[in-house]
């Protein structure tokens, strides 16, 4: 939105033309490495600034980890050990790309789009170890009974 924003409409319409330094100095959201680098700083402000309230947020909602008891006392320790973190993340990552990314991009839609696909396994291997009780989360897929395998 801002490269849209800031380049499209104010740099092409006014600072093409203008001797204005301000008008001038918007060019620099043309270049992918400028908002490359904004969208990473935008992100990990996010995460810092909201971390704390989504990690206390996910505690009162009592999504915890959960541990088999065959496993050592160590282990145990981690009982309880919020998950669903995967929120924090992709929250951050594209809340920073719609602010700081060319929206017209079919490429960045498909990466965004496999993000999404990436997430909700995440969401179902967590949503799996807190409603079932269940610390394997999600199984793996199984080969159907007399299938060939590719060789490796």
């Amino acid at each position: 939105m801002l490269y849209h924003l800031l380049y499209q409409l104010l740099f092409r319409q006014y600072g093409a033309t203008s001797e204005s330094y301000f008008y001038k100095g918007l060019n620099v959201f043309q270049y992918v490495t400028f908002r490359t680098a904004w969208a990473t700083i935008t992100a990990l402000l996010i995460s810092l600034f909201l971390g704390k309230w989504v990690i206390r947020k996910l505690q009162a909602l009592k999504v915890g980890q959960e541990i088999r008891e065959e496993l050592s006392e160590e282990h145990q320790a981690k009982k309880g050990t919020p998950t669903m973190g995967g929120v924090l993340i992709l929250g951050a990552v594209f809340i920073s790309t719609l602010l700081w990314a060319r929206l017209d991009n079919l490429f960045l839609w498909l990466a965004l789009g496999a993000t999404t696909l990436f997430g909700v396994i995440g969401f179902a291997d967590d949503y799996i170890k807190i409603v079932k009780k269940r610390s394997l989360g999600l199984p793996q897929l199984q080969p159907r009974p007399g299938a060939k395998l590719a060789p490796p």
